[in-house]
């Protein structure tokens, strides 16, 4: 800048290089940082092939730009923030960097240069990345594209908040550059990795897309879903692509993320003008696929998420037996472990990054529990290796459980988290637990401009909140002794709550009413569908000896007489083409699950089959059984959330513990039917807070 912004008459890349003893190619490199920079005093760069280069603007911008560069002044990086300047140079380049030029850059000898290379080094071996140096040739690093983009995401998500880059994104096209300490600050130069305008574009095509996802999607996963994309794009522009294994790519097309990744891919390739190739598109969707958020009711009717179910059920049993505690019935764990871990399995096998910044406060506060979970976790998934930051996860899930205890309503706090993953639920349950009377609601960062502030009393941060007019206490996820005295501070100032509530009275009673009215349509729905359920449930005793398939057949044309369902033929073809993607038997049981949704399903239903003699059949986990117990499950294809839940949670029971599983196999009729009955109350209650005496 200095040399163009000093001559008045055009120079050459060639002229450029030799004054500055670098490479050409060094040069249109860092042309791209210089334009960006000079965008921003409304200047730009005459750039003409075989003419030379030329710094156009007007001359009252260039005195301002000359005053600017006169005034820089050297940082001093601390040896991590140096390494990190290092990385983000090599990284942000496919060739070679000269030492000297590192050393120039930081203002350091080549000695301290190539000491921060060898810690370097150790940094990048985790990832099996190598650093090549030789000299006369300079460094670069060496490996696979997909580890270097992993490494690229890992630190930024490692040196930045989750709140930063959610206000980076959100703020990217006000983001302008004034002064020099902007330029070289630490942040700015990892983010140097991606463009910030790209970031803008790219939350926007995928905030457009993103409900094609049949769920939605955690903030922290949201975010790594954007950064990812910018990366990718970023080294796509610079020429790198990426591989994937052909048959796993072809297996990824059958499912729905395949397509929503299309769809992002074509938007992003229309907004930024580049080719996306199917390497490209196979990881933008194992990132949809590790990205789902945790619901209260995973849809037991998903493909193998009941055999994780079993394997979930068979940790909260190794977990209670270590704690001397039962969890085994205590569904919200359940479901929570379940709907967490599924997208976990996949991150894990798919050896994607994971990233939990609590972890040390994870280890500090609950150690016991985490060494217990560890193991446990090792036992119920033997062929999986789990890192230490998904055992993070599971411990929250655990200690909320512990912790979790009835209070009444009597104050309501609104819970801001970034991540949608665990942290927000042990806060909410630490509160609830450490303040009887609390009531907690949770909200993500991306939610926040839509509350409505008067139907709470307190609200509690993990993060600090930008710009944000309302009175607020920010707290550890953990809730130290200290946050714990400043929320109880804040419940206790009267004053304040009397005006608030004064304020909005009007406002509150509107609530309240909507609020019944919404409790009572909630009720009505879960009530009737239960009441569909248990009225057509049915347990069918075979009197012969039949083929499985001719059993399945029999019986879904019992049911189109019955009209549960309107081609019994359609059906049939449905369950059988679900019992080809995989194995349904339950292991350790006499159970399998066929299961289906299904346009001909009128309503929906769950049924049992005994058969006259056991099927050698094939399980969930590769090992056989002995079936004699079909479990039949079928809902409408368009069935609502409510419907997906009931039928999630009868499933839940079948593998809840061994008083259950008994209960299923028992072959009574009136046993099976009383325990769904006294389980469905329960779920009915939580879901509506209707207590239902017995009669």
């Amino acid at each position: 800048m200095e040399l163009l912004v000093f001559k008045p008459e055009k120079t050459t890349v060639k002229e450029l290089s030799k004054e500055l003893d670098v490479s050409s190619r060094t040069v249109h490199r860092d042309l791209k940082g210089v334009e960006h920079i000079l965008n921003q005093f409304g200047m730009r760069l005459d750039k003409k092939a075989g003419a030379g280069i030329k710094l156009i603007g007007e001359t009252e911008r260039k005195d301002k730009l000359q005053r600017y560069l006169l005034n820089i002044s050297h940082n001093e990086y601390t040896q991590e923030e140096r390494q990190m300047v290092i990385l983000s140079s090599l990284l942000s380049t496919s060739e070679p960097i000269k030492l000297l030029s590192l050393a120039n850059e930081l203002d350091v000898t080549i000695a301290t240069i190539s000491n921060d290379l060898n810690k370097i080094e150790e940094q990048l071996h985790a990832f099996g990345l190598t650093l090549l140096r030789k000299r006369g040739y300079g460094v670069e690093i060496v490996g696979d594209e997909s580890a270097k983009r992993k490494f690229m995401s890992k630190n930024i998500n490692d040196n930045l908040n989750e709140f930063e880059l959610i206000s980076l994104i959100k703020d990217s096209m006000q983001t302008k550059i004034t002064d020099a300490n902007a330029i070289d600050n630490i942040n700015n130069r990892l983010l140097g990795f991606v463009d910030k305008h790209k970031l803008f574009l790219i939350e926007k095509e995928i905030n457009a897309i993103k409900d094609d996802l049949p769920y939605d999607i955690a903030d922290s996963s949201y975010i790594g879903l954007i950064i990812h994309l910018a990366l990718a794009i970023e080294r796509i522009q610079q020429g790198e692509e990426i591989t994937f294994d052909i048959d796993e790519l072809n297996n990824l097309k059958q499912f729905k993320e395949f397509e929503v990744a299309q769809k992002m891919a074509t938007a992003l390739e229309s907004a930024l003008h580049i080719q996306v190739s199917q390497g490209e598109l196979g990881y933008i969707t194992m990132h949809l696929m590790g990205a789902k958020i945790r619901n209260d009711y995973e849809d037991f009717l998903e493909d193998s998420t009941l055999n994780i179910g079993v394997s979930i059920q068979h940790l909260i049993r190794i977990i209670s037996e270590k704690l001397d505690y039962d969890l085994t019935n205590h569904a919200s764990l359940f479901q929570g472990l379940v709907a967490h871990f599924k997208p976990a399995i996949h991150r894990i096998k798919q050896n994607m990054d994971i990233s939990n910044p609590l972890l040390s406060k994870i280890k500090e506060e609950y150690d016991d529990l985490f060494h217990i979970i560890e193991e446990g976790i090792s036992e119920a998934f033997p062929n999986l290796d789990v890192p230490e930051e998904e055992v993070g996860y599971l411990v929250m899930h655990f200690a909320s459980a512990l912790l979790n205890q009835h209070v009444s309503n009597e104050y309501k706090a609104l819970v801001v988290c970034s991540s949608g993953i665990g942290t927000s639920k042990i806060l909410s349950t630490r509160l609830e637990h450490e303040i009887p009377g609390l009531k907690t609601e949770n909200i993500s960062l991306f939610e926040l401009d839509r509350i409505e502030n008067y139907a709470y009393d307190i609200i509690v941060s993990t993060v600090p909140l930008k710009d944000f007019s309302e009175k607020y206490t920010l707290v550890s996820p953990l809730l130290s002794k200290m946050d714990l005295k400043q929320v109880l501070s804040s419940l206790m100032n009267e004053k304040s709550m009397v005006h608030k509530k004064a304020e909005y009275k009007g406002k509150e009673n509107q609530v309240n009413g909507k609020s019944f009215l919404l409790q009572l349509e909630k009720m009505i729905l879960y009530g009737v569908i239960i009441m569909d359920i248990m009225k057509g449930f049915k347990l069918f005793h075979l009197q012969k000896e039949m083929q499985l398939e001719d059993t399945l057949r029999d019986v879904c044309e019992r049911l189109q007489e019955q009209g549960n369902v309107s081609d019994a033929d359609k059906v049939f073809q449905s369950l059988l083409k679900r019992e080809k993607m995989g194995a349904l038997g339950i292991p350790g049981t006499t159970m399998a699950l066929y299961h289906t949704r299904n346009n001909d399903v009128n309503v929906p239903s769950f049924h049992m089959i005994t058969l006259l003699n056991p099927i050698t059949v094939k399980a969930m986990d590769g090992s056989t059984i002995a079936l004699e117990t079909i479990l039949l499950m079928l809902s409408p294809t368009e069935a609502s959330e409510a419907t997906l839940e009931v039928l999630s949670a009868i499933s839940s029971l079948m593998i809840r513990d061994e008083k259950s599983i008994q209960t299923f196999q028992s072959g009574s009729e009136e046993a099976i039917y009383q325990y769904l009955v006294h389980e469905l109350r329960t779920f009915f209650e939580l879901k509506t807070n209707i207590n239902i005496e017995e009669s």
